[in-house]
């Protein structure tokens, strides 16, 4: 497994998101920009938050570029930038499955 320096999933299209990972030594930190921020910012920033520490992933910066993607999208996009960043392409189907029972 090798970390990259970043890397992005999703588009800027209206209904997706663009999430960008960089690694650093502060935690989780989530830069969110949303035309729905006061609505549902803290929801979308908990949930990228939450796919991060499933994947173990505890050390990154976020940079989240809202169009009204769903949860769904948000939870694609967050898993396939992590994939990304850490280098791989193996994705553990069964385990990301079993987090919507």
């Amino acid at each position: 497994m090798t970390n990259k320096q970043s890397a992005t999933a999703g588009t800027t299209e209206s209904s997706d998101i663009m999430i960008t990972l960089k690694p650093n030594q502060q935690g989780i930190q989530v830069e969110l920009e949303s035309n729905v921020k006061k609505q549902f910012g803290e929801h979308i920033t908990a949930l990228i938050t939450d796919i991060l520490q499933r994947l173990a992933i505890t050390n990154v910066k976020v940079e989240a570029v809202d169009k009204g993607a769903l949860d769904c999208t948000i939870k694609a996009r967050t898993i396939a930038a992590a994939y990304r960043l850490r280098g791989e392409s193996d994705y553990e189907w069964e385990a990301i499955n079993s987090w919507n029972d």
